[in-house]
């Protein structure tokens, strides 16, 4: 028999930091508790200094702690320096619940919208079959209106841009070229400057028009950033991504994103801001502006086609990854094939943005968001549909403290416009993601090359895209030699192809008239329809109560009659209890009346026997429930125990009945004893009865449900919910865990990841084993990016299950991990974006009573739309050395995806990159010599450093895009020719 998770030193532990807390005066609320929320700043010094020097422990704090005093020295002195183990105490302690102390007084603010009825003016007036025409303004407002989406929103009053803010990044000439079209009805005039600039037209409102859009945009950040919003749309035109410092471009005259990025790196002193460009033409312009400049984090996802797809840029590819401070801070995911979707934009994000979203840590994210992208655009080709964008937007609504700007950019198939912006603006509002229609497409293989090679270039500088392992020459040449690359190794090649033509010398003139794309009558029919059935199908009806909350103070009744301080004591869910009370959030919630999970019930998941062994507890006397407790695996019985473990799983079976009768979107279950131990035919590891295992052979037979995820983040693996489905194909169960190879509770190799699943639940098992202690909040999210998500997205689940044990919560006594409870809330909204927000949080384990209130505090929150305290994944971690943690989650993802590959078609990411060494190409030299070649920053790198702006030629006289930049490129016959393998 394994030994108990408590061991006898813990819990002795456990006792003498009690009595410690208690004579200094502390307030502890139970004996696995080492912090307490009301605790003062001497106070907190206090038990730091007890947790630094526990050899003194038993005797208080009469003494000073030598150490401590030396800390406070040199605090006073205000010398930066460090000293090793319990010595390194600050004068100032941090709380280690101080963020979720502060999120207190977070609650949902509004989401702002801006935009101006005038902005439909501007339109070409020599081709009135041009994309970029009013339409794409007015319908999707129309759209907004119809989903009563304005009248939910902070409506915010437009505004011009003053000359001053133009000025910050464009060229006085710039300004003052448009300027001089104010007004003008020369319609032969100004298509004869139009020809002079790429892909523009100029309407007499125009020059007003692109003030107010920028004005529109600045006025928005300052909004977020002031705190007068949480996050917020700016529904405008003309777009902006493409404009240059002194070029207009694209259909832009002045860069929206770009400026209002400015502004807020000017005026609001912000050090780091994400903009995220998803247009499907590459923003140029807002690349150049921010290439040399680590602030700002540029990162586009655009059609590219090596070259071939306007803007025909060699700086949109891959390599292009910033200059100088900027290097590493520039991201271009390049598609080179037609008829990407969802199941390819997903991957971008899960794979590659999100990870490095989390360590690059912003203060504010803008969303340059173009649908050209989307089904049925002629220009962009591309099949993401309009319920995805939120789902590529819900991840990012946790960070930057939720400081969310989303810009209208691209998109020129109206009906996909409309309806992707439409529930864009509804994800903002805090409503949850539709369910995707059509089953997720994997990603392409185009998409898999283009996201490796990005991994590849930019890995030297982010700690996060480490997973991917590397070979060596020999091994290339090993498989060059079998010619045939085999399963397990899978080596990718790193290559860039340039199919984009010479590039041109000298002035041009562009066409004005006849430049939309095209689609043939076929395509659009087809499209069209699929678009009309995808609308009619998206469900967008939402429960009125955001949370149903199940808890019932009986459930305190069975405790352990012999240890008063074993860990698994009532005053677990009454301390939650009491700190949702605290927080205000019972009022906020759907409450439910507990009922008892009748036998019948019980048993979708465990033997008649072991229910009836557990009903006879009833009535027996302390000594007997001793000894039979002492026969299983970390059991304790009460007379009670039968009474409060049915209790427990009838509560679950409740808000079970309440989210899937639509009554409410989600629900937090605040019961015990825990289940996820619990076997079909025995009590294990403190628990009785296994909650949510009963709960999803409920719903499967009282709902019909066939797909239902269960994510399993205690620290312990759930031995019990693995055995019970691990032949069912309609349950998928996800655990992430402490293993210690084996060696940590419940032991033994079940919890390892090559345990799978058996026959027809075969790959629908995923472990997750941590092998060393430390584990944190940015492990965890790398385990929910690269693994948790994208299998949760593939298997697509109709109701999510999270057995929430909070022992790996930071300060646990049994678990050794570090994960903040604004982690947990992290994760849990990131949940919250599967099965429409149908999402069932359901407590197991945890032992620290302050840790395990915060952590599910901060879920209730997240899940009743609140912004959370976004955790600190640290932002300089690429620049020391990695933590034993963080190598062996690596380790331990890199097996788990080698496994999980076979089974889940959207683990494709998870071959061999070149080493560093090898270079582009499998040569050193190629890419160091591409990037020398494209200087693509000498045009504005002041002004994006803010410095002084030259003036420009006149922008009527003829001379060269500034788009195009004069690089020597392969023609497709010599790169074949050089590159041909022997």
């Amino acid at each position: 028999m394994s030994s108990p998770i408590v061991t006898r030193r813990g819990a002795q532990q456990a006792k003498i930091q009690t009595r410690a807390m208690v004579k200094s005066k502390l307030a502890p609320t139970s004996s696995a508790s080492a912090t307490s929320s009301s605790t003062s700043t001497s106070a907190s010094m206090a038990a730091t200094a007890s947790s630094a020097n526990s050899g003194n422990a038993a005797s208080g704090f009469r003494k000073p702690n030598p150490a401590l005093l030396e800390a406070k020295r040199r605090a006073r002195n205000m010398l930066k320096s460090q000293t090793n183990g319990a010595a390194a105490v600050q004068e100032s302690v941090t709380d280690i619940f101080q963020n979720a102390v502060n999120a207190k007084s977070m609650q949902r603010g509004p989401t702002a919208l801006i935009y101006d009825e005038s902005m439909s003016q501007h339109c070409c007036l020599w081709d009135d079959q041009h994309q970029e025409r009013p339409e794409r303004f007015t319908r999707t407002l129309e759209r907004c209106k119809e989903l009563n989406l304005i009248e939910r929103c902070m409506s915010l009053p437009s505004r011009l841009a003053t000359k001053d803010e133009i000025l910050k990044l464009h060229s006085v000439a710039h300004y003052e070229c448009l300027e001089r079209t104010s007004g003008v009805q020369d319609e032969e005039a100004m298509e004869e400057l139009c020809s002079h600039y790429d892909a523009i037209y100029i309407h007499p409102s125009t020059f007003k028009l692109s003030l107010l859009a920028s004005g529109s945009t600045i006025e928005l950040v300052d909004h977020l950033l002031t705190g007068k919003a949480q996050n917020g749309m700016a529904i405008i035109r003309p777009p902006g991504h493409h404009a240059m410092k002194a070029e207009f471009n694209g259909y832009c005259y002045f860069n929206n994103v770009a400026l209002a990025a400015q502004h807020a790196l000017d005026a609001h002193h912000l050090q780091r801001i994400l903009i995220i460009d998803y247009d499907v033409h590459h923003g140029q312009g807002t690349q150049r502006f921010f290439y040399n400049d680590d602030r700002v984090l540029y990162f586009s996802i655009h059609r590219y086609e090596h070259g071939s797809f306007w803007p025909n840029l060699p700086e949109s590819d891959y390599h292009a990854i910033g200059a100088g401070s900027g290097t590493g801070y520039n991201f271009n995911v390049p598609l080179n094939a037609k008829g990407m979707g969802n199941g390819d934009y997903m991957a971008i994000f899960q794979q590659l943005l999100l990870p490095v979203a989390l360590e690059y840590q912003p203060e504010l994210i803008i969303v340059s968001a173009g649908y050209d992208a989307a089904l049925g655009c002629p220009e962009g080709e591309m099949e993401v549909t309009p319920a995805c964008y939120p789902h590529l937007l819900n991840p990012l609504l946790r960070l930057a403290n939720s400081r969310v700007a989303v810009v209208l950019e691209g998109g020129y198939c109206v009906e996909s416009l409309s309806e992707g912006a439409a529930l864009t603006l509804r994800a903002l509002l805090g409503d949850p993601c539709p369910p995707l229609v059509e089953p997720l497409p994997l990603p392409s293989a185009e998409l898999r090359d283009a996201l490796l090679n990005c991994i590849f270039v930019h890995r030297p500088y982010w700690r996060c895209l480490q997973l991917q392992q590397t070979y060596a020459a020999s091994e290339l040449l090993e498989e060059q030699q079998q010619q045939q690359p085999t399963d397990s190794q899978q080596l990718h090649r790193v290559k860039r192809l340039w199919l984009g033509g010479p590039l041109p010398e000298g002035p041009q003139r562009y066409p004005t008239r006849g430049t939309s794309a095209q689609l043939s009558p076929d395509v659009v029919a087809r499209n069209a329809a699929r678009l009309q059935m995808l609308r009619a199908e998206t469900q967008l009806s939402v429960p009125a109560a955001r949370v149903c909350y199940a808890y019932d103070p009986q459930m305190l009744q069975h405790f352990n009659l012999h240890d008063t301080s074993h860990p698994e004591q009532p005053m677990r869910i009454h301390q939650i209890h009491q700190m949702h009370h605290d927080y205000q959030l019972l009022e906020r919630m759907h409450p439910l009346t507990a009922r008892a999970a009748t036998t019948d019930e019980v048993c979708l998941a465990h033997t008649r026997a072991h229910l009836n062994s557990v009903r006879r507890l009833q009535g027996r006397n302390e000594e007997e429930l001793q000894q039979l407790g002492a026969g299983y695996n970390s059991v304790y019985l009460h007379p009670r125990t039968f009474e409060c473990a049915t209790l427990a799983s009838g509560a679950v079976l409740q808000a079970v009945d309440s989210i899937l009768r639509g009554e409410s979107r989600s629900g937090i279950c605040n019961v015990r004893p825990p289940g996820h131990h619990a076997e079909a035919d025995q009590p294990h590891g403190f628990c009785i009865f296994n909650n949510v295992a009963i709960a999803a052979q409920y719903a499967i037979r009282e709902y019909n449900l066939e797909r239902i995820l269960i994510v399993d983040w205690d620290v312990h693996h759930g031995n019990g919910t693995q055995h019970i489905f691990e032949s069912n194909p309609k349950v998928l169960y996800i655990s992430v865990h402490r293993y210690e190879h084996g060696a940590f509770f419940p032991k033994g190799p079940d919890g390892n990841y090559d345990v799978v699943g058996k026959n027809a639940g075969r790959g629908f098992n995923v472990n997750i084993p941590w092998n060393k202690k430390g584990m944190g909040d940015v492990e965890y999210a790398l385990a929910f990016q690269q693994l948790i998500m994208p299998i949760a997205y593939e298997f697509n689940p109709q109701l999510v299950l999270v057995s929430a044990g909070f022992d790996a919560a930071i300060g646990d006594p049994l678990g050794g991990c570090k994960v903040t409870p604004e982690g947990y809330g992290l994760f849990t909204h990131w949940l919250s974006a599967l099965a429409g927000g149908r999402v069932l949080v359901c407590l197991e384990g945890g032992y620290n009573v302050n840790s395990i209130s915060y952590a599910m505090t901060m879920c209730t929150k997240t899940l009743l739309g609140d912004p959370m305290p976004t955790p600190q994944f640290g932002i300089a971690s690429s620049q020391r050395p990695p933590t034993v943690a963080f190598q062996s989650c690596i380790e331990t993802l890199q097996q788990c995806v080698e496994v999980q590959r076979h089974h889940w078609k959207s683990l494709v990411f998870g071959c061999k990159l070149p080493q560093s060494a090898l270079g582009e190409n499998n040569n050193e030299d190629f890419l160091a010599a591409t990037l020398q070649q494209l200087n693509i920053s000498n045009d504005d790198a002041q002004g994006a450093a803010g410095g002084a702006i030259d003036d420009q030629p006149d922008c009527g006289q003829e001379r060269p895009s500034g788009s195009k930049p004069k690089v020597k490129v392969k023609t497709l016959t010599e790169f074949m020719a050089e590159h041909k393998e022997q």
